[in-house]
């Protein structure tokens, strides 16, 4: 039995498979509520991109427990299929009902504020990159020159500018407990694999991203 996927309908069938079905048994994913002809309908939650492959979804209606899991496991599927990473979902104080149905859905704790809780979940079968949560983040981006006073740029495969054709250095995210200087060097054997020495820091720079405070260097 094939759950086939579009425009947020999921109908049983043997003989109708988009590029999106999978081959699973279709009442773990979206219970048995059948509206007629053997077709499921359900509303997907409303995400927007991340800009590191993932995405966020920030519920603000309210929702009972029974339809949240449906169309939060019909979501997760697409967006598995759209090859997308990690997902947050951000459950403001009035939705707490749900936060039990969340992780029974395999999303933990990232961090909490005054007013929403926030979880995660890492979709694909790869090590998960989603950062720990902090008060401060450390981002760096590494200027390497070689020899020849030649610059080394990289085209992301990931993130906000992936597809776009822009050539831009290799940046990323200090460890929790890592030097600084220690972290340019791996975000930029882990991105080129070219080896480096670090030299100094060229300039600083302080934003606000997600509540966190984050400091570019």
């Amino acid at each position: 039995m094939n759950l086939c996927i579009y425009e947020g309908t999921y109908k049983c069938s043997h003989d109708v498979c988009v590029s999106m079905s999978v081959s699973m048994d279709l009442r773990e994913v979206v219970g048995s509520q059948v509206c007629g002809n053997g077709v499921w309908h359900t509303e997907l939650l409303p995400a927007t991109n991340d800009g590191h492959g993932g995405v966020i979804v920030e519920m603000k209606e309210h929702m009972d427990s029974e339809t949240f899991v449906i169309v939060l496991r019909a979501s997760m599927l697409q967006w598995k299929q759209q090859g997308k990473k990690g997902v947050w979902i951000k459950l403001p104080i009035g939705l707490v009902h749900l936060v039990e149905t969340t992780v029974k859905e395999g999303f933990r704790y990232h961090h909490a504020e005054p007013s929403y809780l926030m979880l995660v979940s890492w979709i694909p079968n790869t090590p998960n990159n989603i950062p720990a949560n902090v008060t401060h983040r450390v981002r760096v981006g590494a200027i390497i020159l070689n020899d020849k006073r030649e610059v080394l740029t990289v085209q992301e495969k990931s993130g906000r500018f992936r597809g776009t054709g822009i050539w831009k250095i290799p940046t990323g995210v200090v460890d929790e407990g890592e030097d600084i200087f220690m972290g340019a060097i791996r975000e930029v054997r882990e991105e080129t694999g070219v080896d480096t020495e670090f030299v100094e820091v060229l300039g600083f720079r302080y934003g606000v991203c997600m509540i966190k405070h984050v400091l570019c260097l």
